[in-house]
């Protein structure tokens, strides 16, 4: 028999649940994403969700804006733009994205780092403690790095030209004795094609003030947590003429590795 207090109970748990899925919010254990890697590598950089929306989606997150305007830093719940300058904005809500992946972090465990820690040891030491590769693995470190090697992108202007182009010549700070926030996800090896299998990382100081796409890292102390998603939700710019017209039969592996490294 269920007893009154366990129905208020219940009713108030549905209520909550109601009230959640009414405001868009999207569920623990679950990457979002807009849009796919390899649309973005061809050019297709027009946005097609606004950061206010993507908010609904997740609390930790990264990805670019539109046009290629910089690199996405979303941490707490705040959505962090590092233009070309190599600066770091407060994006607005109405700014949209052409491709981003967040999620709601709610950390399964903490990961601890050897101090003097490459980027390729805390990869390590991350593998670890998350050792199955098959699910996604959103990630938050917070530290001291004597070196943080990082990149971004300015605007481009139509006809836009590809990733790979734009990346080569690229903006790249190097940053010294500086404290801050790591951010991003690792995914599993067969979301080629639609996401960035391996670690995808993004960067923002302690001060808000420099970040970017990491390229590499010598890590003085810090630690960190991860949060293993079992859930992937894959947006796509369904109206979006740019993302409709790319051709996504190429194998773009050799394109990406290049744009990330």
């Amino acid at each position: 028999m269920i007893t009154k207090q366990r129905y208020i109970s219940v009713f108030a748990i549905c209520l909550l649940l109601v009230f959640a899925g009414c405001a868009g919010l999207a569920p623990q254990n679950t990457v979002t994403q807009i849009s796919t890697i390899d649309a973005l590598l061809t050019g297709a950089y027009d946005g097609s969700m606004t950061c206010g929306e993507l908010l609904k989606h997740g609390n930790l997150g990264i990805g670019t804006f539109d046009r290629l305007d910089g690199e996405m830093v979303m941490a707490d719940g705040v959505v962090y733009q590092v233009r070309a300058d190599g600066k770091v904005y407060a994006a607005d809500k109405t700014l949209t994205t052409p491709f981003a992946a967040v999620c709601r972090f709610s950390p399964d465990r903490a990961v601890a780092f050897a101090p003097g820690a490459t980027y390729e040891q805390v990869q390590a030491a991350l593998d670890k403690a998350a050792p199955n590769t098959n699910l996604f693995c959103a990630i938050d470190i917070t530290g001291t790095f004597s070196r943080m090697h990082t990149r971004s992108v300015p605007a481009q202007t139509k006809p836009y030209p590809p990733l790979a182009q734009v990346t080569s010549h690229q903006p790249e700070f190097v940053m010294e004795n500086v404290s801050g926030r790591i951010v991003g996800f690792r995914s599993p090896a067969y979301v080629k094609g639609i996401g960035v299998p391996g670690y995808h990382l993004h960067f923002i100081s302690e001060d808000r003030t420099q970040g970017g796409h990491i390229l590499a890292f010598e890590m003085a102390n810090g630690a960190g947590a991860v949060d293993v998603c079992d859930r992937f939700l894959l947006l796509l710019p369904g109206k979006d003429a740019m993302f409709g017209a790319a051709d996504l039969s190429v194998d773009r592996a050799k394109e990406l590795e290049a744009v990330e490294k």
